[in-house]
């Protein structure tokens, strides 16, 4: 497999199957299907369900916050954020300190939603790697994702 996604000028065009860009996209589209039958259980969509883990991990975070921390912007994050306070899994408020931001906290019904997942179970043993390769994994594409972020920002 070549370096880039783009074959250099006149050379034959690579495969579809070969484009790194389209294997992160298309496993994203698998890993999708393979949480339908966990989210439908929870009630979730997949957005909705990272939201409530990254409050899991820390409570009480700013909308601002939580959408850098997503990957998601305002206009995105706040209707799935009420989406989820009708649902009665988290609160927004105020910050009482600094009016212009708004604080989201999980209620009650939101942490119990992480022992109902934890019973449904996870998807370890469908990637068919262990512990270790899917460590690597993980940490490998966190740093692609860095480095296209960079790239970024250097424009």
């Amino acid at each position: 497999m070549k370096s880039t996604d783009h074959p250099a000028q006149g050379a034959k065009p690579m495969p579809l199957a070969d484009f790194l860009c389209f294997a992160v996209y298309s496993t994203n589209l698998a890993f999708g299907k393979a949480y339908k039958p966990i989210l439908e259980e929870l009630g979730l969509t997949y957005p909705q369900y990272i939201a409530i883990i990254a409050l899991w991990e820390q409570d009480n975070q700013t909308v601002s916050g939580l959408g850098e921390k997503l990957f998601l912007e305002s206009n995105t994050l706040t209707p799935m954020l009420k989406k989820l306070e009708a649902m009665g899994y988290v609160e927004r408020r105020r910050d009482p300190e600094d009016e212009r931001q708004v604080r989201v906290n999980l209620t009650a019904s939101g942490r119990k939603l992480r022992e109902k997942s934890l019973k449904i179970g996870d998807l370890v043993g469908a990637t068919g790697l262990g512990h270790e390769e899917l460590a690597k994994l993980q940490k490998a594409i966190v740093h692609l994702r860095a480095n296209l972020i960079r790239s970024l920002d250097t424009e």
